[in-house]
């Protein structure tokens, strides 16, 4: 498999050279259309100018043969859109800070009421992806030419998708700045002449709506995931999330990892729920697997995560490889059948008028180049969510990690029988809190290959218990603390189905019959990746 990989990238890299040629200017050519293309095309009207987004993605039938043809045609048609003011707009728009993006051009902008806004370019320059030996070579600029598999105005259909199943949202807009415009300060020149959308953030109360009842503030996916891992009174809404994620394969979003969202706090009781707000859609409708070089670099012994998107869904696993860190951790309790509910549940709140109106939101050019493509690729997916969401069901539930925190838990895992395994985790009482039944799910041995917990920090117990003729492995990381780890199960047969890693020392251990001993004096084996950096 390597021998090949190699071959293939040898292949790769002489077509670069033979198909690719340097465009030091690839990005200055102002998106405003010509005089000679106005005559064509007819005054726009009002504060409004007729734009061509992408014109240096219109290339040779020779380039495309090797590269593709992907979105270009959206990229290079003209559209109609209003000129950006920041002084006016929301009332007047102050910015706030330039983002840290390696690819789009973006901003942090803040209103007079303390909304926050962002605003980002549709194009995108790679060139800060690839190492600086690279950066000044025909390479930067095929990276550079690749951007046009994305569709620049995939996010405008997004909301009436997401308002129909429930699922979070901003309302993004798009706007050109203009040439001459002078109010951006130091940073003119990285905005002047360019497409831009303007959306709503979720960081602070000032950005609390209706629509967030309930909820008292935001957080991003590092601070949730910190709150999560230090005490067992934080928990993510995996229902909701598992929503969202299948809502991103409809899309065919295929680059959603834990920074793509957002969190609303949400109090419950003695405990705090995190509810899902996906943001940047960048990659919705994305279009990559055509042209020669591009097909065989995004097949599953390459880069398999970049997914076009028609009518169905190729590769369930390449869409969800961004996402892996994220989708572990998120959604661990779900059943089969909690997957397929979720699945139903969008497929008949995703009607064929849902889905029209959705696409209409598109600019009329657009509508008028793709819309019926869309919209036929988005009925067709709809009626695939099942048997998307069972695939996705296959892929989480064959090992699956049950974190606890830094909190003291107790696991109990049962062995019921030969196919079914019980794990409960239950957060015991405290002075300030009540016990508390924290996670529970009933696995099967024909989906479920491993089951791995993780004690993290304080004194944690584990005991399991079941005499069984088979079952599912157990392993057992006890974590920081004095722990107490009792195995009073048994699975029939020379193979021991529980493995037992913990500092040799500092812990009770009873390893029965069936766990195996994995203790070492090395501290590392108490490691456990929370950030996913």
């Amino acid at each position: 498999m390597q021998f090949i990989r190699y071959r293939l990238l040898a292949f790769l890299f002489l077509a670069l050279a033979l198909s690719s040629c340097a465009d030091d200017d690839f990005f200055q050519k102002d998106a405003l259309a010509t005089a000679e293309e106005l005559e064509k095309l007819g005054p726009a009207g009002g504060d409004s100018v007729w734009v061509i987004p992408g014109r240096h993605y219109d290339r040779s039938g020779f380039h495309r043969f090797f590269w593709g043809d992907h979105n270009r045609e959206i990229w290079v048609t003209p559209v109609k859109l209003p000129v950006f003011h920041l002084d006016s707009l929301h009332g007047g728009l102050q910015v706030v800070k330039k983002g840290g993006g390696f690819q789009s051009t973006s901003f942090e902008l803040m209103d007079s009421t303390g909304r926050v806004y962002a605003l980002r370019s549709i194009d995108k320059d790679p060139i800060h992806v690839v190492s600086k030996f690279w950066q000044p070579t025909f390479v930067s600029n095929v990276l550079r030419d690749q951007t046009s598999a994305a569709n620049p105005y995939g996010a405008l259909v997004v909301p009436v998708l997401a308002e129909a199943i429930g699922v979070p949202h901003s309302s993004p807009k798009l706007y050109y700045i203009s040439s001459s415009d002078t109010t951006f300060g130091e940073y003119n020149k990285l905005v002047q002449g360019k497409v831009f959308l303007l959306e709503q953030k979720y960081e602070s109360t000032a950005d609390l709506t209706s629509y967030f009842k309930g909820a008292v503030d935001f957080e991003e996916s590092d601070d949730a995931l910190r709150s999560r891992f230090e005490n067992n009174h934080h928990h993510f809404d995996q229902k909701a999330f598992a929503r969202a994620r299948l809502f991103d394969l409809l899309l065919g979003d295929w680059d959603r990892h834990k920074g793509q969202w957002d969190w609303a706090v949400k109090p419950q009781g003695q405990d705090t729920i995190f509810i899902p707000i996906p943001k940047d859609r960048d990659q919705v409708f994305f279009k990559m697997q055509d042209g020669l070089i591009p097909r065989i670099a995004t097949s599953k012994i390459m880069a398999r995560k970049f997914q076009s998107f028609e009518d169905d869904f190729d590769d369930v696993k390449g869409y969800m490889i961004n996402a892996r860190f994220i989708d572990e951790r998120l959604l661990n309790e779900l059943s089969k059948q909690d997957w397929i509910k979720i699945a139903n549940r969008m497929q008949s709140d995703l009607t064929d008028n849902v889905i029209e109106k959705a696409v209409r939101q598109l600019l009329p050019p657009v509508y008028t180049l793709k819309g019926e493509e869309i919209i036929r690729n988005l009925k067709s997916r709809r009626n695939l969510l099942p048997e998307v969401a069972e695939k996705m069901y296959e892929k989480f539930a064959k090992e699956v990690i049950i974190p606890g925190s830094d909190a003291e838990e107790h696991f109990l895992v049962k062995r019921l029988d030969d196919n079914r395994t019980e794990v409960i985790v239950t957060r015991p009482a405290t002075i300030n809190a009540s016990a508390k039944k924290i996670y529970h799910r009933i696995f099967n041995r024909k989906d479920t290959n491993k089951i791995i917990l993780y004690g993290l920090g304080e004194n944690d117990k584990f005991i399991l218990t079941g005499n069984v003729q088979e079952g599912i492995l157990v392993k057992i990381y006890g974590g920081l603390g004095s722990d107490e780890i009792t195995d009073n199960s048994s699975v029939q047969g020379w193979k021991k189905y529980t493995e037992v890693y913990d500092t040799e020392r500092g812990n009770e251990i009873v390893f029965g019959t069936e766990a195996k001993d994995k203790t070492t004096r090395d501290v590392r084996v108490h490691a456990f990746d929370r950030e996913g950096n």
